[in-house]
């Protein structure tokens, strides 16, 4: 069985009682205010000491179970601790090798500008709230319509039987916006018929038929329409920067994945 380690720590910490404010030693072992600090910037909690003993009390749980690890001299001949290690071993030098290498394009005000002007551009007066359920094919998206029209909430036929990543969710996909006619290319990253379908249907519809595309079939339903707001450049400025940043580094990646696959000899 597989121990979740941080909950284990947690538990050991409650179960001890430990009250400590800043820095501790564990059997001369130091555990420093820089750890608590760096352990208090990766979890993005405030520093404030109600924090900062927690995560000492999870450093000396942690300290105290190395430990006792280190005592126990079998651990480290068995073939699946000696597995673990070397895997660790290799995911850290990749790790840190793929930190050196990939450089991505650094993403400027400029082009955060850019995309949220394209984005704003892109837009139609009105926007909608919208759903969609995925089905393999024609008879399944019947027998789903079926059911809703026969007083089934769309959300819960959508849970029990959509494909889409929406599903969990009832198959909401959030509000979009599109230019009418809505035309190939500006649609949201919604396939063209689903976009279609969207902005024919009144608030609270469900298409009359099913939508197929890509040898798939859908069902969409309008929960809302509006007329369109267009968020502050502000608001939204962190999310396109993160995107962009996102792009940036998978296309550094691919760039160096070609650049290694030239100079590699690859058997199959």
């Amino acid at each position: 069985m597989q121990l979740n380690v941080a909950r284990l720590i947690a538990v050991t910490v409650l179960a001890f009682g430990l009250h400590i404010a800043h820095a501790a030693s564990v059997n001369g072992v130091a555990i420093t205010d820089a750890q608590i600090t760096t352990v208090l910037q990766q979890s993005g909690l405030p520093d404030t000491p109600q924090a900062r003993n927690v995560i000492t009390q999870q450093l000396i749980a942690r300290e105290l179970f190395r430990q006792e690890a280190v005592r126990d001299k079998g651990l480290e001949s068995r073939p699946d601790v000696q597995q673990a290690l070397r895997d660790a071993k290799v995911q850290v030098l990749t790790q840190a090798w793929l930190k050196d290498h990939i450089k991505p394009a650094p993403v400027t005000d400029a082009q955060v500008r850019e995309r949220y002007d394209t984005i704003v551009a892109s837009l139609g007066e009105k926007e909608y709230k919208a759903r969609l359920i995925e089905v393999a094919d024609p008879a399944a998206a019947d027998a789903a319509l079926t059911r809703i029209k026969s007083g089934e909430d769309f959300a819960k036929v959508a849970q029990a039987v959509s494909l889409a990543p929406s599903k969990a969710s009832g198959g909401a996909i959030g509000w979009v916006s599109f230019k009418l006619p809505v035309q190939e290319g500006q649609t949201q990253n919604l396939p063209l018929p689903i976009a279609q379908a969207i902005v024919s249907l009144p608030a609270g519809a469900v298409s009359a038929e099913p939508v197929a595309w890509n040898n798939r079939s859908f069902l969409v339903k309008v929960d809302e329409a509006r007329p369109t707001q267009v968020p502050a450049y502000d608001t939204v400025k962190p999310g396109i920067q993160q995107a962009l940043q996102a792009q940036a580094l998978e296309r550094a990646t691919a760039a160096l994945v070609i650049q290694l696959l030239a100079k590699a000899t690859i058997s199959q």
